[in-house]
């Protein structure tokens, strides 16, 4: 197929290497000013990847135009402001595939709702999501991810066609499980790296028992399946969210527990606050939704919100 990547970062660069090694006609996309890109244009690699010959790169939005299926990684918070960019384009009939994890703060909707209030009914709209990071990717360190959508046929297709020795797709059947267990990880990496930080590892038993449970909860009262948070999208990303060394969110948490600086994306930091949010709209407690909301933006102690949050009831387990 005829793919286009928009976005040149660490998770967009290797999306498009990896389609193009298991044989589609692969086009990356990025900004003339994004420094990343340039970078591309200039050596054709980054930390991650080195990109053959055989892929594209554009800095032209009409790359999408000549694409069937549209892959999008970008920052979740800027999807809307990007479907905004191309809305002259008048895109039909495409498939767009969210590789983000993410909910808007300002509106408290999925990715793919915004995807499909901006784009044009013609359009197909699916999520991938999932464990896994480039850097093991490329080593050729096999693992599973899952395609989501609510068009059979999309999903059905995606999986058949991206799938391979090294990332073995599942089919999803809860879009807004999915979505809301795929974002509500990130806060539990960076909940885990402030243990890291503060040497209190020893507590993510405790977190991972407990966070499932509370994101079910919030996935139920929205309307979806409560068993979709303990699959790929959530629990089964633990390993690489909560431990790996790679985990962005992990790192973040873990430096900002020691009062050290991390210049890379975690986007827990955006989805703790919509979270929250929606926390309030469905009357669902989230506890540690709460606590590392507290921390990031309340100058809460983190040793003692997360003391409280361990602490906070006597109840049995489950």
């Amino acid at each position: 197929m005829k793919i286009t990547v928009v976005g040149p970062g660490r998770w967009g660069s290797f999306i498009a290497w990896y389609l193009d090694s298991i044989g589609h006609r692969v086009t990356l996309y990025g900004r003339r000013e994004s420094e990343k890109m340039q970078e591309f244009n200039l050596r054709r690699k980054n930390d991650y990847v080195e990109l053959p010959l055989s892929l594209e790169l554009s800095t032209n939005l009409d790359s999408l135009l000549e694409a069937k299926v549209i892959i999008i990684s970008v920052n979740a918070q800027g999807l809307r402001r990007f479907f905004e960019e191309i809305e002259s384009l008048e895109i039909k009939n495409k498939i767009f595939v969210l590789c983000m994890k993410g909910i808007e703060i300002s509106t408290g909707k999925r990715l793919s709702e915004i995807a499909e209030e901006c784009l044009d009914p013609s359009n197909k709209v699916a999520v991938w999501l999932g464990p896994g990071h480039p850097q093991e990717f490329v080593k050729g360190i096999p693992n599973c991810m899952v395609i989501d959508s609510n068009d059979e046929a999309t999903k059905n297709l995606l999986v058949d066609e991206f799938g391979s020795n090294l990332i073995r797709f599942y089919y999803g059947t809860d879009l807004l499980g999915n979505e809301i267990g795929g974002a509500a990880k990130n806060v539990v990496g960076i909940a885990a790296g402030i243990l890291d930080g503060l040497g209190l590892s020893t507590l993510k038993g405790a977190l991972m028992s407990r966070a499932p449970r509370e994101y079910s909860r919030l996935v139920e009262a929205m309307g979806g399946n409560v068993l979709s948070v303990y699959g790929l999208c959530h629990l089964g990303d633990y390993e690489a969210t909560v431990f790996s060394q790679y985990s962005n969110n992990r790192r973040f948490g873990e430096n900002f527990a020691k009062g050290e600086s991390f210049y890379k994306l975690a986007e827990g930091c955006h989805t703790v606050k919509a979270l929250k949010q929606l926390g309030r709209q469905y009357d669902v407690d989230l506890p540690i939704t709460n606590a590392i909301d507290d921390i990031l933006y309340h100058d809460t102690d983190p040793k003692t919100t997360l003391e409280q949050l361990f602490t906070r009831s006597q109840k049995k387990e489950f």
